[in-house]
């Protein structure tokens, strides 16, 4: 038999020797040395049989010292356990953290996992599950506890409250569509089965890491804020008020940095409320409440007592423009989630579209017949890629995000079925801030204008007209995305270059189809006002009526689309058919949009 002379590698005390005459298998230790707190294991790479030792446990020794000779045994492969093997051999530290993560299945919690299934609602887990790409959820702070081991068990804690209510991490999104980064992003869900989802110590702190991660890796947000608010009950910190958290701080931040996107169903009171308005974006579930305080709040304050049904209904939410998009239950709120975060993802490959002549009949040849600008909409842009925003508030614009050639693309309407088409405040208010939306996330913009300009009168001046209406004016022109405006009637006044980012000229391109007609204000009121001498002198009202026409016909042939295009007001007047390559003119030209030169907020109205 060879012998072979063991050496110290590093230097250290000696902690453990293997007897004389021992037989050492390959891979296994012959001399155990402490150095810095760490133990070594000093072993041979075959069978051996100690011969001699010659250091005892306690000795200090330096590299290089002889610690034991052996003689070798065999240098054959010996029968080790092969790493697969090893890999089945169950470990207590392993076992702890995999019994710690069960207890946060929903397995573990059957009973409020059958009692949510029995009001027609999913788990916080089984929505994430289903918006995500399978296997890509990486979840952070999973065994966090809520902060109350003052007045509970650690294991009750354990049982009852683990991740503290909040279910968060990042994960690929829409990953059949978008193969590369655009798939990526932060997901994060109140549990409503911890403590009502309301927002604890631990889960604040939380969404402080998350919101951090996310400024960072600058992905989008889907945020499931279905919840109580504020909880009392929380017993660890050292603070008083808790004002001093940063969760809504570091959250309202990332609005213009990156897309984000709120959903809701149940109640959605408070803190959770102030999450959800601070989106891009609301969908709520059908039986929705949505309020800045609960049941409690608004006893407290004095206001009497009311059932949480009775406080912000979606019916409520909806009208008053809280609510973007309304789903039917919890599969539909992330089916739309899906389809909303695809048009902040990129371009899809493939795209279907309708037959465009059939544009050249949907606006009716009477310029005084209404008509339906959502059928414009749908036929013009790529088929089943229309998912309108806001649709029961400000009723005189349609908003809307579409795509042209699989492009992602912003679109605003006006609505003649509600006023004619003229802006109230709601209206404006609802394209300033859809203008903002597309601006801070690059999406081009088209306009479809058919307005006969401001709304006017005393009604509507009392609802904050002039502000309201201005806003349309102060964002159009400070807009830095491509803009694109097709007139398809009535241009008229401020409320049409309101439409436009303030010209004819302010968009990259602005045509206008053969029912497009143009004016400081409408045919009508521009012939009563400016031509009032003239007909009031007209005794006969059959003939001051005919005369009236007759001026109006006059103003119109004056006004229309193609007179105005003779004196280059306009670009052109085109074929409807022919409106998506006047679009896909300026997109194939149209440089990217650099979002690191200026930051864009997106107002939460």
């Amino acid at each position: 038999m060879n012998q072979h002379r063991v050496s110290a590698p590093l230097s250290g005390t000696v902690v453990a020797v293997a007897d004389v005459g021992t037989l050492v298998r390959a891979g296994r230790a012959i001399v155990i040395i402490e150095s810095m707190k760490m133990q070594h294991d000093v072993m041979c790479d075959f069978d051996v049989v100690v011969e001699s030792t010659h250091v005892f446990p306690g000795d200090t020794v330096h590299e290089g010292a002889l610690l034991a000779v052996a003689s070798i045994v065999s240098s054959a492969p010996t029968d080790t356990p092969e790493q697969d093997e090893l890999s089945t051999v169950e470990r207590s530290d392993l076992r702890e953290v995999l019994d710690r993560r069960l207890l946060g299945s929903d397995g573990a919690r059957a009973e409020s996992t059958a009692r949510r299934h029995s009001l027609g609602r999913r788990t916080a887990r089984e929505n994430i599950s289903d918006l995500v790409d399978d296997g890509t959820f990486v979840e952070y702070g999973p065994l966090v506890l809520a902060a109350q081991r003052r007045r509970r068990s650690v294991d009750d804690l354990i049982a009852r409250t683990q991740s503290d209510g909040l279910v968060a991490g990042l994960a690929s999104v829409n990953g059949e569509l978008f193969d590369d980064r655009a798939n990526r992003v932060a997901v994060m869900s109140y549990d409503y089965a911890v403590m009502a989802g309301t927002q604890g110590q631990q889960n604040h702190r939380k969404k402080d890491r998350l919101f951090d991660v996310i400024e960072r890796l600058r992905v989008p947000v889907v945020f499931f804020a279905e919840g109580g608010g504020g909880r009392p009950g929380d017993t660890d910190g050292l603070g008083v008020s808790g004002l001093d958290c940063w969760a809504f701080h570091d959250f309202a931040r990332l609005s213009g940095r990156v897309p984000l996107v709120g959903i809701t169903g149940g109640y959605c009171f408070a803190g959770n409320a102030a999450i959800l308005g601070c989106c891009d974006v609301v969908i709520a579930c059908e039986g929705s409440n949505i309020g800045m305080g609960g049941p409690a709040m608004i006893e407290g304050g004095g206001l009497g007592v009311h059932r949480p049904e009775e406080i912000g209904p979606l019916a409520v939410q909806t009208a008053n423009g809280v609510v973007d998009l309304v789903a039917i239950d919890d599969e539909d709120a992330v089916r739309l989630a899906k389809k909303y975060l695809a048009f902040f993802q990129g371009r899809t490959s493939s795209s279907r579209v309708s037959d465009q002549l059939a544009l050249r009949n949907l606006v009716p040849e009477n310029r005084l017949k209404a008509y339906d600008v959502r059928t414009v909409i749908d036929a013009l842009f790529d088929e089943d890629s229309v998912l309108e925003l806001r649709r029961d508030f400000g009723k005189g614009m349609v908003t809307a995000l579409a795509r042209v050639e699989g492009r992602p693309v912003g679109v605003i309407a006006n609505n003649p079925k509600h006023l004619g088409g003229a802006i109230d405040s709601d209206g404006a208010d609802k394209a300033a801030r859809f203008m903002q939306l597309c601006n801070a996330h690059g999406l081009p913009l088209i306009t479809l204008v058919d307005t006969p300009g401001m709304m006017v009168g005393p009604a509507v001046e009392a609802t904050a007209l002039v502000r309201h209406c201005s806003r349309l004016f102060v964002t159009g022109v400070n807009l830095d995305i491509p803009m694109m405006s097709i007139v398809l009637r009535k241009s008229y006044g401020l409320g049409a270059q309101a439409m436009m980012g303030g010209s004819t000229k302010a968009p990259l391109s602005c045509v206008a189809w053969p029912t497009g007609e143009f004016g400081g204000m409408g045919l009508e009121g521009a012939v009563r006002l400016g031509y009032r001498r003239e007909l009031e002198a007209i005794e006969d009202d059959v003939e001051r009526e005919r005369t009236f026409e007759t001026m109006v016909a006059r103003m119109y042939e004056v006004g229309k689309a193609v007179s105005v295009a003779g004196h280059f007001e306009i670009d052109d007047v085109i074929d409807p058919a022919e409106t998506r390559r006047w679009l896909t003119a300026i997109l194939d030209s149209a440089p990217p949009v650099d979002r690191t030169e200026r930051r864009h907020i997106v107002d939460t109205w």
